[in-house]
């Protein structure tokens, strides 16, 4: 998707392939643990193993395979897939510090490891000290991890440095990449709104859409809470507060945002960013998982959360975020590297 020209790609002896594929193969195995820990938390499963981090007093890497069964099955598989992600990530971090020149990109290679280290340390801390707030965090630094890796994967590549020879307009082009910036961080906020409500690890405060117990704006007045909850004893779901509703519509909110600016992006570089080809290519398939993850929100309400669809609803999440640090950073490069020139990498806000 991403092609560079030939010359560049041999004449550059900084760039490695196999160093690149690497990255991109722990971005895979990032997502990939992702969605692991959104079954686990859909399930409810967490605890299924309740030691840390020895697995029923076996160690982990020991656990007998016979044993693998009903919500140890998920619990376990995330804890060997968080520690072979954490394993690359190490040889990651040796690899860029002993062949990568640029002292920033051997600096993300630190904050990956300093990252995936905190993330284990926080896994193990939900199990022992059985903290909501601590699974919250943990979610929120696994989607920061992944955006993490995807810069350092996009970086690596020797189309990263092509992007000094398109020329653009900085005044032009400076609020394309402030928009994209924003709906970036938009996606994030949006990720951990998600995983506020997960960690609950309740039923959904509103289980219609597009309206909301019946309505466009809910009503969460005490006498409307009590009829709400009494209709939902009845069905055998749990009861809801004020908060719990409007966490949910923020999180409609949210969305509805990132939606127009997803849309007001894709417009605003078919209009005056037409001289990069790739970054129209991510942004119309920005669009494309837009669509598709507007209707998993959808079908995750219908469903009451339904484990497989809750989880690949995440997992889209995920990878909308991972198209919006990408479309940034390549926007922030874009803008540097107009306004500076030519100056060396120093001289460069988003170095070479």
């Amino acid at each position: 998707m991403l092609s560079t020209p030939r010359s560049s790609a041999v004449g550059d002896r900084r760039y490695s392939k196999w160093l690149n594929r690497f990255t991109w193969l722990i971005c895979v195995a990032a997502l990939l643990l992702i969605c692991s820990g959104g079954m686990v938390t859909s399930k409810n499963v967490g605890l299924a193993v309740p030691d840390w981090p020895t697995t029923f007093g076996y160690n982990m890497f020991l656990f007998p395979v016979s044993k693998w069964v009903g919500g140890i099955l998920f619990e376990h598989t995330h804890r060997l897939i968080a520690s072979a992600v954490g394993f690359l990530t190490i040889i990651l971090t040796i690899w860029l510090w002993r062949s990568e020149s640029r002292r920033w990109v051997r600096n993300l290679g630190l904050i990956a490891l300093a990252g995936v280290i905190l993330q284990g340390i926080l896994g193990g801390l939900r199990v022992t000290m059985l903290k909501d707030e601590i699974g919250i965090f943990h979610a929120c630094v696994a989607q920061a991890f992944l955006a993490l890796m995807v810069v350092i994967a996009l970086v690596t590549t020797n189309f990263w440095r092509s992007l000094g020879e398109i020329d653009i307009t900085p005044k032009k082009f400076a609020p394309i990449r402030t928009l994209a910036i924003a709906i970036t961080v938009a996606i994030y906020v949006q990720l951990a709104l998600g995983a506020t409500m997960r960690h609950q690890h309740r039923d959904l405060s509103i289980l219609d859409f597009p309206t909301a117990n019946g309505a466009w704006i809910p009503d969460t007045s005490a006498t409307a809470l009590a009829k709400i909850n009494a209709w939902r004893d009845a069905r055998g779901l749990s009861d809801v507060d004020a908060f719990q509703i409007w966490l949910q519509m923020l999180h409609r909110f949210v969305a509805l945002l990132i939606a127009i600016g997803v849309i007001a992006f894709c417009s605003r570089l078919s209009r005056d960013a037409r001289q990069v080809p790739a970054l129209k290519q991510l942004s119309i398939w920005w669009l494309v998982f837009l669509l598709v993850q507007l209707t998993l929100g959808a079908w995750t309400i219908w469903s009451n959360k339904a484990a497989d669809i809750a989880t690949a609803h995440v997992a889209v999440g995920a990878i909308m975020l991972s198209f919006g640090v990408s479309i940034s950073a390549m926007c922030w490069r874009l803008v540097a590297v107009s306004r500076h020139g030519a100056l060396g990498e120093r001289a460069l806000p988003i170095p070479a």
